[in-house]
């Protein structure tokens, strides 16, 4: 299901799952006391394509970006901006983050919040919810099929919108089979690092116009929205040309406003 660069990832992974099940019991009484999660994916009423702005410091892909990134004056950036949501880089060993970055964001701010991190079981979501987050990321490429549905199942249950991220028509499929109804499609091979945006292009025209898709990576400037909004994304998801920089309002500005031009019978 995996190799290449991705295994050290998965491997911290199941490490942090492993010493969270001993507080199940404590992030589930905070998942169930905490208020009710704000509306994750929805298209823009404007008719615009939707800019999810994320906060992280480091990735294996990029190496450093922002080491002293201030997790909520960054996300206060992206909400002056235009912003439509935050997603928030949770995985401390490779990309810098927390989960108390995303519960922070989640409290001072009045956009929903996306915890972006590998997870790979349901209390792992429970902990999102606990946290305040609005939505997580779910990936097709790392989980076997009926984990994908247990997943968000889990996640619809917890009233989390789960963004099922795909790289392939393969895990599109399995995606689809899972009930998703708000796909991520990367453009970023997990496993190498490679970025195919013309495959990521002909993979997002085939996501149904029922279901709301989201263009990740290689995001950095208003034409590759509008590139984005070309193949029929509803929204794209953009970090490290904006987790770069000091003030990145202006350049969230720059990106939002991209006219939706959808795919189907969908406009």
């Amino acid at each position: 299901m995996t190799s290449g660069r991705l295994e050290p990832l998965l491997s911290a992974a199941r490490q942090r799952v492993a010493a969270l099940r001993s507080t199940g019991g404590e992030l589930e009484r905070r998942a169930r006391a905490a208020a009710p999660a704000l509306s994750f994916g929805a298209r823009c009423a404007d008719g615009s394509i939707g800019v999810i702005a994320e906060v992280k410091r480091r990735s294996p892909s990029a190496g450093a970006i922002h080491e002293t990134l201030d997790a909520v004056g960054h996300a206060r950036a992206y909400a002056a901006g235009g912003a439509v949501g935050i997603s928030v880089l949770t995985e401390p060993a490779h990309f810098g983050g927390s989960l108390d970055d995303l519960q922070r964001v989640a409290a001072a701010l009045p956009l929903p919040v996306l915890r972006k991190d590998f997870l790979l079981e349901e209390l792992q979501l429970v902990e999102a919810r606990a946290a305040g987050a609005a939505a997580a990321l779910i990936i097709v490429r790392i989980l076997e099929p009926h984990r994908v549905r247990s997943l968000v199942r889990a996640a619809q249950e917890l009233g989390l919108a789960a963004l099922v991220e795909v790289h392939s028509p393969r895990e599109l499929e399995i995606a689809l089979a899972a009930g998703a109804s708000l796909v991520g499609v990367n453009s970023r091979d997990l496993d190498s690092f490679t970025v195919d945006r013309d495959a990521a292009e002909r993979l997002l025209a085939q996501v149904p116009p029922e279901v709301v898709a989201v263009a990740e990576s290689a995001i950095a400037e208003r034409g590759d929205v509008e590139r984005a909004a070309r193949a029929g994304a509803d929204h794209v998801l953009v970090g490290t040309a904006l987790a770069r920089l000091a003030d990145p309002r202006a350049a969230v500005q720059q990106l939002a406003g991209v006219p939706r031009q959808g795919r189907g019978s969908h406009s």
